[in-house]
């Protein structure tokens, strides 16, 4: 059987210990359960896996890929490509192995430990750029976002993609709902990134990039397409 240790190049990979510590704890329970509770709350992950088209022989990789459910449905969707996920959570990473053993999707999808704000995708997949780039609810449990941000494009190949969705400022809900829904995900660590679409902004205009950028669901999130140009300058 597959293990999270078969993915991993402990010698090149760099995380924080911390952080996969403080993950596992979160996790460690609640990953038999995220999918079918998560489904309901974490609106915009389809739209993204129906926007990032990647072509035959592509390549995608998730930042954050968590249980796997992502990757597992754009791999149904997309045959012809090939998909990779990182994540810092060794017990959301063991339910991912699983998920993917389950679709007989091992060819290809894979799957490595490592920090979203510092990892080499040489080292661990030995491909050292993407197609597409997807991030998925996973930037507002980042302290360091930023670098994720940073690390995403620089991994991206010319011409590639990076795809995010995650919480937005939920300037168009209700005030109540607004209120009780910003107080319930401090309680699991979720913390929108009210300055988003700027610092993409500053990123895409710094790399010569475009960017689309949509707040759906009232607000309730956020989501964005940075294209890297075909060629530099």
């Amino acid at each position: 059987m597959t293990t999270v240790s078969d993915y991993d190049d402990g010698a090149e990979a760099k995380w924080s210990a911390e952080a996969t510590g403080r993950m596992n704890r979160m996790y460690r329970w609640q990953r038999y359960i995220y999918d079918a509770t998560r489904r309901y709350y974490l609106l915009g992950r389809d739209e993204l896996i129906d926007a990032i088209k990647p072509s035959n022989g592509a390549s995608v990789l998730e930042i954050g890929c968590g249980t796997g459910r992502n990757l597992v449905h754009a791999a149904n969707k997309y045959p012809g490509a090939r998909f990779y996920g990182i994540d810092v959570s060794t017990e959301m990473l063991t339910t991912a192995i699983a998920a993917i053993a389950r679709r007989g999707f091992d060819g290809r999808v894979r799957v490595a430990h490592g920090d979203a704000t510092a990892f080499d995708p040489a080292a661990l997949f030995g491909i050292p750029a993407f197609d597409r780039v997807m991030i998925s609810y996973s930037l507002s449990m980042i302290a360091d976002w930023h670098a994720v941000l940073d690390n995403a494009v620089s991994h991206l190949k010319p011409g590639g993609q990076l795809h995010i969705v995650d919480f937005g400022n939920q300037e168009r809900l209700p005030a109540v709902a607004r209120s009780v829904l910003l107080r319930w995900l401090t309680l699991f660590d979720v913390t929108p990134r009210r300055d988003m679409q700027d610092v993409l902004m500053t990123m895409a205009s710094d790399a010569g990039a475009h960017l689309a950028f949509a707040k759906p669901f009232r607000g309730y999130a956020q989501s964005a397409v940075l294209t890297r140009p075909t060629r530099p300058g």
